[in-house]
């Protein structure tokens, strides 16, 4: 088998080897994945971290060795938490990494990290370890997203739809969900009533035909932060997202769900 890193700050991952396909998810700076069929300049991946699949231009790909992938899986990594993170390269040059990307073979009191041979400085801050305060810094992550406008497959600051962002708020403490709402329900322990919910849980809705269509994170009493327009915070009860500049409800609820222990 072949395997890749991204070595840039986003690869946009298609449904079909096609430019003009629509974009289905991003790998992040520091995420690897399978490489499982190429075709003429486009290769179909499978994202180690979700498992998702899809389609990308293979000139944005860095293979990396079996070796190497043993040494990422084996090591401790970190996951940035400003919205971007400069890390520069030599005196020209920088990467600039989006909110939520890894960074392979964490060296923590260093705080370096490494890309095959490359050794970089973080210079920002990173989550790294098992957190006490895990709904906190979930809270705290997902307020910074605030106004980032909603792109379908997306999963960063400047563009996420609403399971990326959950996802990836869920990355930043430490606990992997799948890429898709309809996925990532089947996960955690379902509550009763709104009451019960702390910050840090999610909510789940669903369409006419009982389809779970959206997810959010719960803030506080009776409010969620979810990507709807943009990531925008509304009042939510047992019936469901109630928009605080409409004054209606748009989105039922189905069920709220305890993933944080």
């Amino acid at each position: 088998m072949n395997y890749g890193i991204s070595n840039l700050s986003i690869i946009p991952v298609r449904l079909e080897p096609s430019e003009k396909s629509e974009m289905v998810t991003q790998i992040l700076f520091g995420e690897h994945f399978e490489m499982r069929e190429q075709m003429v300049g486009w290769t179909n991946v499978k994202l180690a971290y979700d498992g998702y699949e899809g389609w990308v231009d293979t000139k944005m790909i860095t293979p990396i060795s079996v070796r190497t992938l043993n040494k990422i899986e084996n090591s401790p990594t970190a996951v940035t938490s400003d919205i971007i993170t400069i890390v520069p390269v030599n005196e020209e040059q920088n990467l600039m990494l989006a909110a939520g990307s890894t960074l392979p073979v964490w060296r923590p009191y260093l705080k370096q990290f490494s890309v095959i041979q490359d050794t970089y400085l973080a210079t920002g801050d990173v989550i790294y370890g098992k957190l006490k305060n895990a709904r906190e810094i979930a809270i705290q992550q997902a307020l910074k997203y605030f106004n980032a406008p909603y792109l379908w497959g997306g999963r960063t600051p400047f563009g996420v739809d609403c399971s990326g962002f959950t996802q990836i708020i869920y990355k930043m403490i430490g606990i992997k969900l799948p890429r898709d709402a309809s996925e990532q329900v089947k996960i955690g322990t379902a509550m009763s009533f709104v009451d019960e919910a702390e910050p840090g849980d999610l909510a789940f809705f669903d369409d006419e035909e009982g389809n779970i269509v959206h997810v959010g994170i719960i803030w506080k009493r009776n409010k969620i932060i979810h990507a709807s327009g943009q990531v925008r915070i509304d009042n939510v009860d047992q019936f469901g997202i109630f928009n605080i500049d409409t004054q209606r409800y748009t989105h039922k609820m189905r069920v709220m769900k305890k993933i944080i222990e």
